[in-house]
């Protein structure tokens, strides 16, 4: 049957022991028959949605898109347009993202600018951020 444990599936998928059984906790993988023993029994359609998972969430998918996503997937009855419609709302969010950061990146050029690095106890940093 081809049966793993979730150390063998924590391998396979690149994805940590701890994170496999929060989306199980969150349902986004199914949760797993149990050996005779207790242990949690993974098959390949596990290792698959598991790798579907991590790389979404690797491009920076919301845990509600992902789930979303998988939704379309599992029920087969999706456009490309639909799917194209969740990538592009999350680019546009990692495109505000980024411009924040520049915004934050000339800030802080800003300030470090205004420091000399000098021994004395008064830092212009410090007063640019209010202390």
């Amino acid at each position: 049957m081809g049966e793993i444990l979730i150390g063998k599936l924590a391998s396979k998928t690149g994805c940590n022991i701890e994170t496999i059984r929060y989306y199980e906790r969150i349902g986004l993988l199914p949760k797993p028959p149990r050996s005779a023993g207790g242990q949690r029994l993974y098959g390949e359609e596990d290792t698959k949605r598991l790798i579907f998972v991590r790389r979404s969430r690797e491009l920076g998918f919301p845990l509600e898109d992902v789930r979303n996503l998988l939704n379309y997937v599992e029920g087969g009855d999706y456009t490309c347009t639909e799917i194209r419609e969740i990538t592009v709302d999350h680019l546009g969010e990692v495109r505000r993202k980024i411009k924040d950061l520049r915004q934050l990146e000339r800030a802080l050029k800003e300030m470090v600018v205004t420091c000399d690095g000098g021994d004395i106890p008064d830092c212009p940093i410090l007063d640019a951020l209010g202390a």
